[in-house]
């Protein structure tokens, strides 16, 4: 499937900024289940930017502004095409290739497991770990429903379970932190998906990758209790939330942020009709 992607990112402040430093990991990758045809950032200083690959093979692009003059706002956005094919959420291994396995089985302060999560983490510390980790993925549903706003921007994996609510970075610390527990290494992965119709989400999606003997790499996502499929379109991947945020950087001045996100995802061949 051929799909278009628009994420703009306004930040505004209530007194200008003297200087602001970003980094910007808005660049999807080639993998086994997607191929970047072309894709563009834009916003003011991106042709200085200093560019370079992290730990968990993101590519970064560090921009920083503020050159004499104050900032009262700061647009970035990114867009482009991506070819991408369904593989029942399958990566493989990656043959050597980006960080060591065992790094994901590190426990960070949003993943920590306690022991309503070791008792989840149960479903999956089976002989079949496919199937315990599909039993896992449903019994996170179960228990948190998907409710946009109730939890904070960087909620704990054992603070959203026992709210009983949350969205999908909320259900993917869960998964993370139950799959730590049992052993298993564990990514978090934010990235883009292809809504059915006026399904409700946010405006970035997030779901959990674990690496399964056999089978290599393979994703799920809680909120929708499934495997990704050629909707999704891999963003970014870290141990968390945090580590995996398309952007992250610090400023100075400015005593309130106002931030507003828009994501647009299409299917090319629709969005060429729709502009004929």
């Amino acid at each position: 499937m051929r799909l278009s992607i628009r994420h703009t990112t306004r930040y505004r402040y209530d007194t200008p900024l003297a200087n602001a430093m970003q980094q910007l990991r808005l660049t999807p990758v080639d993998g086994p289940a997607q191929s970047v045809i072309e894709w563009t950032i834009v916003t003011p200083g991106i042709e200085r930017a200093t560019t370079y690959q992290d730990a968990f093979g993101n590519r970064v692009h560090m921009v920083s502004g503020g050159s004499g003059d104050l900032i009262e706002e700061v647009e970035i956005t990114a867009h482009g095409v991506v070819d991408t094919n369904d593989t029942s959420g399958v990566l493989g291994h990656e043959n050597g290739t980006g960080v060591p396995a065992r790094l994901y089985t590190r426990v960070t302060p949003l993943t920590h497991a306690n022991q309503a999560i070791r008792k989840l983490a149960a479903h999956a510390d089976t002989h079949d770990k496919i199937a315990g980790f599909h039993a896992l993925m449903h019994a996170i549903r179960d228990k948190v429903d998907y409710k946009v706003g109730v939890t904070e921007t960087h909620a704990t994996a054992t603070a959203a379970l026992a709210a009983g609510e949350g969205v999908c970075q909320d259900h993917t610390h869960i998964f993370i932190a139950a799959a730590r527990s049992i052993g298993v290494p564990a990514r978090y992965v934010s990235g883009y998906l292809l809504l059915e119709d006026e399904q409700e989400s946010e405006a970035h999606h997030a779901w959990a990758e674990v690496l399964i003997d056999g089978l290599g790499w393979t994703g799920f996502d809680i909120s929708n209790a499934m495997c990704p499929t050629d909707r999704y379109i891999r963003l970014t991947t870290g141990l968390d939330s945090r580590s995996a945020a398309p952007i992250r950087g610090i400023r100075f001045g400015g005593l309130e942020e106002n931030l507003q996100v828009e994501v647009d995802v299409v299917q090319a061949a629709l969005q060429q009709q729709q502009q004929q």
